[in-house]
């Protein structure tokens, strides 16, 4: 049996990770990413990305540090999950496995 190709475009509206999650994924492939990219790329505002990106440097999940005219980010991979029932794991293992090249299987 074929798998099944879902293109971006006819996929549903909802997806299995949150904007959070997203920003820190864009974050984590290029640390000195503009925030308008980041918000290109997830598909929400530039100051919903602004909102996101306060509340992972407050809650201690992000550091930013200002290089010449650009910020460069830093996310403390150690820091645990948030949810009780992910407090287990950290933010490491949400992005390292996205941050791979996807096996191509025939």
């Amino acid at each position: 049996m074929a798998k099944k190709v879902v293109h971006p475009e006819s996929s549903p509206a909802w997806t299995f990770l949150t904007n959070h999650a997203h920003v820190l994924v864009c974050i984590a492939k290029q640390p000195d990413v503009r925030l308008s990219e980041v918000a290109r790329l997830v598909g929400i505002g530039e100051r919903a990305v602004h909102r996101i990106i306060h509340e992972l440097v407050d809650a201690g999940y992000l550091s930013v540090t200002k290089v010449g005219r650009k910020n460069v980010y830093d996310i403390d991979l150690d820091r645990p999950l948030r949810h009780p029932l992910e407090a287990s794991h950290n933010i490491n293992a949400v992005v390292s496995p996205l941050l791979r090249k996807a096996r191509v299987t025939s």
